[in-house]
């Protein structure tokens, strides 16, 4: 195939990102070939507030954070803001994923740039939205699952509502709004305009409750439970996690072909003409049955055994697989989706590349992220023209 460059070469992004959901969409836009700034308050972003507590604090700033540049700005300095919009001149992103009414408090919100910059995409991820009743609500991962109904699902039916174990609502948000700038950068060829665009938590996570969603159509007037690890809508069967010798395997059988090829992995074509069993529609209304037919055939072998013959059968189904075992995945890191590198602070340590691939251009090596600030000079310098001397004033002054 053709050698191509990254996508996104010669594009100029300012990151005012923090924690995960605004640094993620920063990190995929490095990745396709921008040059992503990362820009923090001198005493540093909450996440590497975090980073400084130590632990599993540590990771998640350098696993978003590579093939970023980093410097420091003070918006709450007048100097600061001058420095700011000197920059967003040159630039052709802004993202940020503030509250609400931040950034226009400081004089730098999306009007005020855009004013300056007609060619600037200004990009902002809340938790509910720019606008609407709950426009003002705190937002972080967990309240957006809990307020977008994804708890209330989440759990088995006879336990307590239970968050998703990974910060869904984050990355999820963080995703969009990579593609609303992409979408926008796309725009802007045609039209030589830019806009403010937006994403908010809480609208990302609706439509993966699309199963969910199903059954209160289907039931209006039924308060609809949590199905634990069963289907959403409780309309696939088998369609669980089992218990097996050595840890525990998802199965799904999506029509009644895949029913009738795990009998024949199971060693149970006896039950082919049982009608109980004979359609979906039947599995699902002897799901407890069917449940407990594929337990017992699962209990009593590994992981590997159930795989090889699910395999075998063509049957959808893969091991619960731990982190420990991810992490040491070889097709993982075959594809280059996990990168071990050496970070000044942290060691040696695995960090992510981006799940979107252009073909032609081979996925960029993962950088260290950067200590704070340590791209003062060289951005400052290169930007905007100012010595070392000038940086240094900045600095002294509390602009930087």
């Amino acid at each position: 195939m053709e050698a191509r460059p990254p996508p996104l070469a010669g594009i100029t992004v300012l990151d005012f990102g923090q924690v995960y959901q605004g640094p993620y969409a920063g990190l995929l836009l490095a990745k396709a070939g921008a040059n992503v700034i990362k820009i923090e308050p001198p005493r540093g972003e909450p996440l590497r507030v975090r980073e400084a507590v130590g632990g599993g604090a540590s990771l998640p700033l350098a696993m978003l954070n590579s093939n970023k540049r980093t410097i420091t700005l003070n918006l709450k300095s007048p100097k600061g803001v001058e420095l700011l919009k000197a920059m967003v001149v040159k630039a052709d992103v802004l993202l940020e994923n503030f509250a609400p009414g931040v950034m226009d408090r400081l004089g730098v919100g999306a009007e005020a740039l855009m004013a300056i910059n007609p060619r600037l995409i200004y990009a902002s991820a809340t938790g509910y939205g720019l606008s609407g009743p709950e426009r003002d609500n705190l937002a972080m991962d967990i309240t957006i699952q809990a307020a977008s109904g994804a708890i209330s699902v989440t759990g088995f039916p006879d336990g307590p509502p239970v968050k998703a174990g990974p910060a869904i609502a984050d990355f999820l948000s963080g995703t969009h709004l990579y593609g609303a700038i992409a979408t926008a950068l796309f725009e802007r060829e045609r039209t030589g305009r830019g806009r403010l665009v937006e994403v908010a938590m809480i609208e990302t996570m609706f439509p993966t409750l699309a199963s969910n969603l199903g059954m209160v159509h289907n039931n209006p007037d039924r308060p609809l439970g949590r199905t634990g690890n069963r289907h959403g809508g409780l309309a696939i069967s088998p369609y669980n996690v089992y218990a097996c010798r050595d840890g525990w395997f998802a199965i799904i059988c999506n029509n009644d072909d895949h029913w009738a090829a795990l009998l024949r992995a199971m060693g149970r074509e006896d039950l082919a003409g049982d009608p109980r069993f004979a359609t979906n529609a039947a599995r699902v209304a002897h799901m407890a049955e069917t449940d407990a037919v594929v337990e017992a055939w699962a209990a009593g072998l590994s992981r590997a055994e159930i795989f090889a013959a699910t395999g075998r059968h063509k049957v959808p189904s893969a091991p619960v697989r731990d982190l420990h075992e991810v992490l040491a995945n070889d097709h993982m890191k075959g594809r280059g989706m996990l990168e071990a590198i050496d970070h000044p602070s942290l060691g040696r340590i695995t960090v992510p590349n981006s799940p979107l691939r252009y073909h032609g251009t081979p996925q960029p090596p993962a950088e260290p992220s950067r200590a704070i600030g340590a791209d003062n000079l060289e951005i400052y310098g290169q930007l905007l023209g100012l010595d070392a001397a000038e940086v240094e004033r900045l600095k002294a002054d509390g602009a930087i």
